[in-house]
């Protein structure tokens, strides 16, 4: 079989059962695990690399308002590839070519694959997202299992968490220009992880909030995971903002309690490795609690910035 994915997600799950050789072809963002990189790239993005973060959401908003994709299919690709599957999605169009730009590529070519889409809304749908892809590709009872693995490590997650009182009030910030509050999955793992998120709902995509609004919610424990950014790159671009002095009053920033998500590996992308990302939540939410050293390295605490000014993020109340 000859399987082309555009998501990274699903990419990460067809290696995970083991398809090595049988994909040939993937999204210019599918970077994990490393071979993923040695695939042939089929998708590139019709956004600026440079653009800021602020560019990039008036950008994607745009081309959403006008019917358009943010991403365009190489149509010389797929047909030199002659793929039997490919995988895509049509939950959110920010991750992935639309169907439409999908379809009008897939009308040019000789050989018409199979197009599996994938569009999960919680994390059951995760879960039951990488059944299919085993069902898909003949390979049901690796799925099985690699799921049975997944929920037993939530399950111990879920034990430990069980045995603290406290839960904390949570924002995750899935963008910081404008402010974009985590949902779908996110809720779910943030709850797994102990806490109580003060913002997002299970099955719900997410949305723009102002900072007042973050304020006024107070939350004890502020997860910054940017959809695409590794943790590193999140605590750098959340202390290079400008703040006024009233983000001092949350509870988060005043106690130190603020901390950087890898969540290009482990918060945006619907597979396997989410469980990963509410091991380090739970780290984050309750620093006593012993996770796998993945967890933590996935986990960056980062201090309060220094800045006293109006920022973009500020400047949505107005």
């Amino acid at each position: 079989m000859r399987i082309v994915s555009l998501l990274p997600s699903a990419t990460e799950t067809l290696f995970a059962l083991g398809f090595d050789d049988e994909i040939v072809g993937v999204s210019h963002e599918c970077d994990f695990p490393t071979k993923a990189k040695t695939k042939k790239s089929v998708v590139h993005s019709r956004l600026p690399q440079d653009a800021t973060p602020a560019e990039t959401d008036r950008l994607v908003r745009e081309h959403v308002e006008r019917g358009e994709s943010i991403y365009a299919v190489d149509r010389d690709a797929l047909e030199s590839l002659a793929p039997d599957l490919i995988i895509t999605q049509d939950l959110c169009h920010v991750c992935a070519a639309t169907p439409e730009e999908l379809g009008a590529v897939l009308a040019q070519i000789s050989k018409q694959p199979e197009v599996l889409s994938l569009d999960p809304l919680d994390l059951g749908d995760v879960w039951r997202d990488i059944l299919w892809i085993g069902e898909a590709t003949g390979r049901r009872e690796r799925a099985q299992a690699f799921v049975a693995k997944i929920g037993a490590h939530l399950a111990e997650i879920d034990a430990k968490v069980a045995l603290i009182k406290h839960r904390p009030r949570v924002v995750l910030l899935e963008w910081l220009d404008p402010f974009y509050v985590g949902g779908h999955w996110v809720p779910e793992m943030i709850t797994h992880a102990g806490g109580i998120d003060l913002f997002g709902k299970a099955k719900t995509p997410s949305h723009r909030v102002t900072l007042e609004e973050i304020v006024a919610a107070a939350p004890e424990v502020l997860l910054i995971g940017p959809c695409g950014y590794n943790a590193e790159r999140a605590s750098k671009e959340y202390l290079s903002m400008e703040f006024p002095e009233t983000w001092r009053t949350i509870p988060a920033v005043r106690d130190g309690r603020v901390y950087a998500l890898d969540a290009n590996g482990v918060v945006s992308r619907p597979a396997g490795r989410l469980v990963t990302g509410i091991e380090a939540m739970a780290k984050a939410l309750h620093p006593g609690v012993t996770v796998r050293e993945k967890a933590v390295a996935a986990l960056l605490r980062v201090s309060a910035p220094s800045r006293q000014s109006r920022s973009a993020g500020a400047a949505q109340g107005d």
